[in-house]
């Protein structure tokens, strides 16, 4: 089937199941049956071939489960499939936003600034109402006050006088289509500007509301209620879980009540606190702008002030780039309001999506299912199984990433939303939270988180197997392919908001190890220019060599009184130490007589006498 042909098959169905839906008092838009369409058709129980163009009976049969599901209202999964619909229709980025607020202001303020840029005037009169409706024009941009109200046109009309006499106006018809376009925008911010001046002096602004007080007040309002509201949507899936958990450990339960509704009723609960996280981010990105936004106005109005003070003429130089720093400053206080506006109604307005909770399980039969059961919070099931870690020793062909490990590891995009897939996988769509400190499994580029370490291994050796069983579950339910991000699985069915951020889905991880290079001294090869010479005198002399001087005829003088002003160096000899020996001393040995005296210590004879010998030796015996 051509596919001109097969879109138009498609609409004349999506049509087919409106009216039928507004027969039955049901209005849905296109957008709601579109997805309906194709959800009815991924579901394998419904025996939808997709190989093979749909025949007359298939579209009756597609006709027939379409209308029936979307008339079932006491059905959570339509209800969340209806709360993702709207969702995607009505939220945008913030930057998305504010380009088409304005966009949107500009399209609105065409037709006057046609009037105005296209005018011809020459008549007195004529140039008088071009001149209000230039005034009008003011008015309506820079949205401080009615163009109907007399005081606020006066006031208005004196400011810009101030900056654009009536009598330019014959200069301004002269110029371009462009160039008065442009005129128009700066003249509107100028005297927005000295408006704002002159209210914060006391002087004027007449109909400008304190948009900083407002925002001031409205912000943290905004932010409790969502607060409150969120907090209920965690509590009540708590609840939810902890029954699930209980019939899941006692299948007997299963013939008391039906579980799959409860199911039904956790995933719309969780996609109403994922929305309402988005809200909230949105609201505290706004918060900040607007306290960044308040000390900037008091800056520019105290630095104008000290401009201006008290004088009687002030150059346009110093004081026209202030007046349009006001009057964008302004503008931002305007579009922060317009957006918290926005969020405020996008919240309210997601609440009628949560109906079928109270019909289906009303207070008292939660509490009869909770008897005996132990309640918990998503930080708790995270804290039980904290020190469970996966051991990589047990792993070598997977990877695994850690905080220790990885620098960018909570910006990793984790599948299914963070939810543990395992456990949804063999549990038939039960949704606990991963815990990434347990470990994040890389497997084909993408990231999967698990409640528990023995979910991480038993997904681990076989990953396609839990992969297939969740994208058959999401089949059957299709709120699971937006609220589990199944959208490469399912392109058909990719959310606008989601194709937006396609760019977020490959951040890719930027792990990290402890290493150490070391940088050679010399990288590239020593490079020696031989001819360099850093002496000038040198450089000097190879010059005169060049020049070839040596056979030139020079001549030399020297006067009596400048020969002595020659530096000479001489180097002289110091005396030399030295000695002579004249003489040589030397001796002789000669005998040394021995004398010794007998008979003095008495004997025989009473009469002591001494005997001299000589007992020494001739000189030739020595």
């Amino acid at each position: 089937m051509p596919p001109t042909q097969a879109e138009s098959v498609i609409k004349s169905i999506i049509r087919e199941i409106g009216q039928e839906c507004a027969a039955h008092g049901e209005i849905v838009s296109e957008t709601l049956v579109a997805f309906m369409v194709k959800a009815v058709v991924l579901d394998p129980s419904n025996g939808f071939n997709m190989d093979r163009a749909l025949i007359k009976s298939d579209v009756q049969k597609l006709v027939k489960l379409c209308v029936a599901r979307l008339l079932d209202s006491k059905n959570p999964s339509l209800d969340t499939i209806k709360m993702q619909v709207y969702f995607d229709m009505n939220y945008t980025s913030r930057e998305e936003f504010l380009q088409e607020h304005h966009r949107v202001l500009e399209s609105r303020l065409g037709p006057i600034s046609r009037e105005i840029t296209d005018n011809r005037s020459c008549a007195r009169e004529e140039l008088e109402s071009l001149y209000r409706k230039i005034v009008s024009y003011v008015l309506l941009r820079s949205g401080l006050g009615s163009p109907t109200d007399i005081k606020i046109v006066r006031e208005a009309t004196a400011a810009l006088q101030s900056v654009f006499p009536q009598a330019e106006l014959g200069t301004f018809l002269t110029l371009s289509k462009k160039d008065k376009e442009r005129q128009l925008k700066e003249l509107t911010m100028i005297v927005t500007g000295i408006r704002l001046f002159n209210r914060d002096c006391g002087k004027g602004g007449e109909g400008i509301d304190d948009l900083p007080a407002i925002l001031h007040e409205a912000i943290p309002a905004t932010t409790q209620h969502i607060d409150t509201q969120l907090q209920i949507a965690q509590d009540q899936a708590y609840r939810y879980t902890a029954i699930l958990e209980k019939v899941t450990q006692n299948p007997l339960m299963n013939q008391e009540f039906q579980p799959y509704l409860l199911k039904e009723a956790l995933f719309n609960m969780r996609q109403y606190e994922i929305f309402l996280q988005i809200i909230l981010s949105d609201i505290i990105t706004c918060a900040q702008e607007v306290e960044m936004m308040i000390k900037q106005l008091a800056a520019q109005l105290e630095q104008l002030k000290m401009t201006v003070k008290s004088k009687t003429a002030v150059p346009t130089s110093q004081v026209f780039p202030i007046f349009i720093a006001l009057s964008n400053l302004w503008t931002s206080f305007q579009d922060e309001t317009v957006l918290l506006s926005v969020l405020s109604n996008l919240t309210t307005h997601l609440e009628p999506f949560l109906g079928t909770h109270e019909l289906l399980f009303p207070e008292r039969v939660i509490q009869d299912l909770l008897d005996g059961v132990t309640v918990k919070t998503d930080v708790c099931r995270m804290k039980e199984h904290m020190e469970d870690r996966v051991h990589l020793a047990d792993f070598r062909k997977l990877e695994w990433l850690f905080p220790e490990t990885t620098a960018n590891f909570d910006k990793l995009l984790i599948q299914y939303r963070g939810f543990c897939g395992y456990t949804f996988a063999t549990t038939d769509g039960l949704l606990l939270p991963g815990n990434p400190a347990i470990g994040i499994l890389k497997y084909k580029e993408k990231y999967y988180t698990f409640n528990t370490r023995d979910a991480a291994y038993s997904f681990a050796e076989n990953p396609e197997k839990y992969i297939d069983l969740v994208r058959e579950q999401a089949k059957k339910n299709a709120e699971l392919i937006q609220l589990l991000e199944l959208h490469q699985q399912f392109e058909t069915l990719i959310p606008y908001s989601q194709m937006k951020d396609v760019d977020k889905h490959y951040i890719k991880p930027i792990t990290k190890w402890e290493s150490s290079t070391q940088t050679d001294t010399h990288i590239l090869p020593p490079t020696i220019v031989r001819s360099y010479e850093w002496n000038e005198w040198e450089l000097r002399r190879k010059a005169i060599q060049l020049a070839n001087l040596r056979q030139k005829v020079t001549h030399s003088v020297q006067t009596d009184l400048s020969h002595m002003r020659r530096e000479n160096f001489s180097q002289v000899y110091s005396s030399k130490d030295a000695s002579t020996q004249s003489k040589r001393e030397s001796s002789t040995r000669v005998p040394r007589p021995q004398i010794y005296i007998a008979g003095l210590r008495g004997g025989k004879t009473k009469t002591t006498h001494g005997v001299k010998v000589n007992l020494t030796r001739a000189v030739d015996e020595t």
